[in-house]
């Protein structure tokens, strides 16, 4: 119990740090060249909600554009230029037409209302912009509108403008300055249709994913009757395989014999397996039957993955949050951008206020104290990346303890079922409640102290990972076979602690007792029957991986049938789409997941059952004061009964 609060004490410090000094409105809205928001309620950029880039031709890199370094004044407007125009030309039409300033001036900086003020002075001045091209709002920012008619580029049906100091250029120029913009615009296009799709097609995807649901409960309650035959079919195809792949390269030159001797060695070797433990595998069956029994008995457990999904997606909704008022802590930075390669005062910090009383633009003509990102020189800016993995470390926390949790749960609820000397009679009423309760009062300590160590082994992956990433350039050989020597043996770690958690979930739900005390019993008490655990482990992956390709391939098979128009009765009632692949895949993945949240379920049941028979193997006799709680079945495998004082009504 100890451990309720210690789970709590790092993420609030985290928490509290990043909402003090985080500002998720810097990663949410564009920021102009002075690092005020575009589009923020109750600033006077409220209804300008784009950005602008006066000279998006200085901008020849589309990075600099999305990092808001390019060295070019921005401007936050309402909304993007529709028209080619210049300030020259705006001069020369305003004489005649005032309506050529009012429109061109909303493209100014605020408060600047002097149409007659000279082009050189305003250039210098930074009021206007040289020049305005047709643009749309792409991210929020003002790109031009490129549209290929007959294999050519143009913007606004042209091909050349005016930039406004004397020279015409190619349109071009604009693309190549907004290198990649249009391949965004594209790919903008083709969400626009997949989004048309989903819309058009919801109801029949949602309809597949209820048919998932269902098979995936028929597939685990006609285990109950048909796990014994489709294992054997599965055991005796295999063979039947190997054996005609011997055959078969015996019919071939000699250059196979070492294939021949390979098949026969494996089949040799599946079948003195066999031979030797047809008994446990008999028990597994019969343990997989006892599991579908157990779920029929116990309907709600299959619904509990629901539950599981709404913790974790609260989890990672909270690191989210976090995570953004962490990287948004900071103040303006101000850098000097300079068109010029050369510029000694490139990418050095600036103070807009006093700029143009330095001698920078003197020495680099055209440079700009522009708006570059929010940090600081803090000891809280400095350790801003600590906190993140803090932040990412208590995530992975919470993470496993909703699963740990999800698992003690479950357990505890089928522990109850294997317990009942009389089924159904003796199941408590409402045991997934029960034990649910159970967990949260009782066991949140230990659980907690589990997810823990897990979480420490998760994060030493992740920075090794991390660590591989940027040592994939170095030539040090031994570093890097160093990294890879680690990353395996954290691998195998990891998913050692992970089966061992599992189990001492298990016993916390049998017994009661705290997380190191279950841990241990649960390893001896595996160690004594590993034979046993070997065989029944390998048995319902197998089966459980073969039931989720089995359901998903299925209902994907039907829904390509469907989508592709190729079912008559119904050929009518599909949906018109853009590409019928994005409906289909999204049937198919769910179908998996959903498939394997109920087999996760029915695999917690079956080990659950295993830890209790291997329990009731131990402490119980088959004597009228210590009755053996296994089913009939498993009785008969291992010649095991019950005493006859005591009536057997199962």
């Amino acid at each position: 119990p100890h451990f309720k609060g210690m789970r709590l004490m790092m993420w609030p410090f985290c928490l509290v740090a990043a909402w003090i000094h985080g500002d998720p409105r810097k990663v949410v809205y564009p920021t102009d060249s002075h690092g005020q928001f575009c589009g923020q309620q109750g600033t006077p950029n409220a209804n300008k909600a784009i950005l602008f880039y006066f000279n998006i031709l200085q901008c020849a890199n589309p990075a600099v554009l999305i990092n808001l370094q390019c060295p070019t004044t921005q401007l936050c407007v309402s909304k993007c230029p529709d028209r080619f125009a210049t300030y020259l030309d705006m001069q020369y039409n305003y004489r005649y037409n005032k309506s050529y300033w009012e429109y061109y001036k909303q493209f100014c900086k605020p408060g600047f209302d002097n149409p007659r003020k000279s082009v050189a002075q305003v250039l210098r001045d930074e009021d206007c912009p040289s020049m305005i091209v047709p643009s749309r709002p792409f991210l929020q920012r003002c790109f031009p509108d490129f549209i290929t008619r007959n294999g050519t580029l143009t913007v606004a049906n042209k091909t050349v403008f005016k930039d406004g100091l004397g020279k015409t250029r190619s349109v071009i120029d604009l693309r190549d300055a907004a290198n990649g913009i249009t391949s965004l615009l594209d790919a903008k296009e083709v969400g626009m249709k997949i989004f048309e799709d989903y819309a058009n097609s919801w109801y029949w995807i949602l309809i597949g994913l209820v048919i998932t649901m269902v098979v995936s409960l028929a597939f685990i309650l006609l285990l109950r009757f048909t796990a014994g035959v489709l294992l054997w079919l599965i055991i005796f195809g295999v063979i039947a395989v190997v054996g005609y792949g011997i055959a078969r390269c015996f019919c071939l030159i000699v250059i196979v014999c070492v294939a021949v001797i390979s098949l026969s060695v494996i089949e040799a070797v599946i079948i003195i397996i066999l031979i030797f433990l047809r008994r446990r595998v008999r028990i597994a069956i019969a343990l997989l039957k006892e599991g579908s029994r157990a779920i029929g008995y116990i309907m709600s457990t299959l619904f509990y993955p629901i539950i599981t999904f709404v913790l974790l997606a609260i989890c990672i909704a909270y690191w989210a949050v976090t995570a953004v008022f962490l990287a948004s802590s900071g103040d303006a930075v101000y850098k000097v951008m300079s068109t010029q390669d050369k510029c000694m005062y490139a990418n050095l910090t600036c103070d807009p206020e006093t700029f143009s009383q330095t001698n920078v633009t003197k020495v680099c003509p055209g440079s700009q104290c522009t708006f570059a990102f929010y940090g600081g020189e803090s000891l809280y800016h400095r350790y801003i990346f600590v906190l993140q993995l803090c932040n990412l470390l208590v995530f992975l926390w919470l993470v496993n303890f909703t699963i740990a949790l999800g698992q003690c749960t479950l357990a505890g609820a089928f522990a109850s079922y294997y317990w009942a000397l009389r089924k159904p009679q003796d199941i408590p009423s409402c045991p997934l409640f029960s034990s649910f309760s159970r967990a949260v009062r009782y066991h949140t300590g230990s659980l907690a102290f589990g997810s823990l160590i897990l979480a420490v082994v998760q994060m030493f992956r992740i920075v090794l990972e991390y660590l591989d990433h940027k040592l994939k350039g170095a030539h040090n050989a031994f570093a890097r076979f160093l990294i890879c020597c680690l990353k395996c043996c954290f691998w195998c770690l990891e998913h050692f602690i992970k089966f061992m958690n599992r189990n001492a979930y298990i016993m916390i739900a049998i017994y009661g007792k705290n997380f190191c005390t279950s841990a241990k019993d649960a390893f001896f008490l595996l160690m004594r029957n590993v034979v046993r655990v070997a065989v029944l482990d390998k048995v319902t992956d197998f089966l459980l991986f073969l039931g989720k390709v089995l359901i998903s391939g299925s209902v994907g098979v039907l829904a390509f049938f469907f989508f592709t128009r190729k079912i008559p009765v119904i050929q009518e009632e599909v949906p018109s789409l853009n590409y019928y692949w994005v409906p289909l895949l999204t049937v198919i993945f769910g179908s998996y997941l959903i498939a394997h949240g109920f087999f996760n379920v029915y695999a917690m049941c079956v080990d659950t059952l295993f830890l209790c028979f291997l329990v009731d193997l131990e402490v119980n006799s088959g004597s009228a004061a210590r009755p053996f709680y296994m089913s009939s079945t498993l009785r008969q495998i291992l010649d095991k009964k019950n005493s006859k004082r005591r009536k057997d009504k199962r």
